[in-house]
């Protein structure tokens, strides 16, 4: 079998070429998606990987992020499960591009889609202590990183993925945590509206879809572009309509509706948010009653 490392000598193990064929195998053994008995006996006896000089074991963190990458729910549901909040620490300085920058499995799992090992890791999260999982949900990622140190929020709006928005934010995430640029996920959201679809009308659907779903938990509108939407006031009422234009720009509080509607988004969970009927759920705020599609 290729991922079994076989006899060898103390220091062997330890050289780094050594270890580059273990950590190979490993990834390897993650992508084919292999049975999680094999994975965790090669993971906590065979594979290596080169940290900081010196060979070391893949910890549970370390492993999760290879089963997000490569989807294997099974592997993720069974770390989760095992080592709980241990799995969720930050990864060693070689799985990051800065060794104090915040760990990266939300932001992972949102970039890749991963919706149903997003809301494991969610749940997971819910061990932590109060202040600590309030951290570990709105933690900005590396400023290196492809998104530029913003938080999982600010990455779903990113890449329009409203059914991760809903799951972080009702799991406890904050729509107001800003990035480098002093940008909330509002200001990306209100971008892409103000720049239009790439191709498809989906595209706009679910932007403001997106945005139902910030504004559902946010209680005060707070967002860095406020004047510079004011100031464009005829363009926005035509994007988003007069009612949704009144409340952004802070000249009317919200709907009655959309209050009621926020005050039960705090005491529901995502699931059950998600199964109201359509006709309750934010996209039909009618935040686009009078926009043109």
């Amino acid at each position: 079998m290729p991922w079994v490392v076989g006899p060898q000598h103390c220091s062997d193990y330890r050289s780094e070429q050594q270890c580059r064929r273990t950590s190979l195998a490993f990834y390897q053994a993650v992508r084919d998606q292999l049975p999680v008995w094999l994975l965790e006996d090669m993971r906590s006896m065979e594979a290596l990987h080169w940290e900081e000089g010196r060979a070391a074991t893949f910890t549970p963190s370390e492993a999760l992020l290879y089963s997000l990458v490569h989807d294997h729910q099974p592997y993720a549901r069974h770390l989760l499960a095992r080592f709980s909040v241990r799995a969720l620490e930050p990864p060693g300085p070689s799985f990051r591009c800065c060794a104090t920058s915040a760990a990266p499995h939300l932001a992972l799992a949102v970039r890749h889609n991963r919706l149903h090992m997003l809301r494991m890791i969610l749940d997971t999260a819910r061990h932590f202590g109060s202040e600590e999982r309030q951290e570990y949900l709105d933690n900005n990622m590396c400023p290196h990183d492809v998104h530029g140190g913003k938080s999982a929020v600010h990455v779903a709006c990113d890449l329009v993925r409203p059914e991760c928005v809903l799951l972080l934010l009702a799991h406890g995430a904050s729509p107001y945590v800003t990035d480098l640029a002093g940008e909330c996920p509002l200001d990306c959201v209100l971008q892409q509206i103000c720049k239009g679809p790439s191709n498809l009308e989906t595209d706009v659907h679910r932007t403001l879809l997106c945005l139902g779903y910030l504004l559902l938990f946010m209680p005060k509108v707070r967002f860095q572009r406020q004047d510079e939407l004011r100031s464009r006031a005829e363009l926005w009422r035509t994007l988003v309509g007069e009612e949704t234009f009144s409340w952004l720009a802070a000249l009317s509080p919200p709907p009655l509706f959309v209050q009621a509607m926020q005050s039960l988004s705090r005491s529901v969970s995502a699931e059950q948010l998600d199964s109201l009927p359509d006709f309750l759920k934010p996209l039909d705020f009618r935040l686009q009653q009078d926009a043109t599609l």
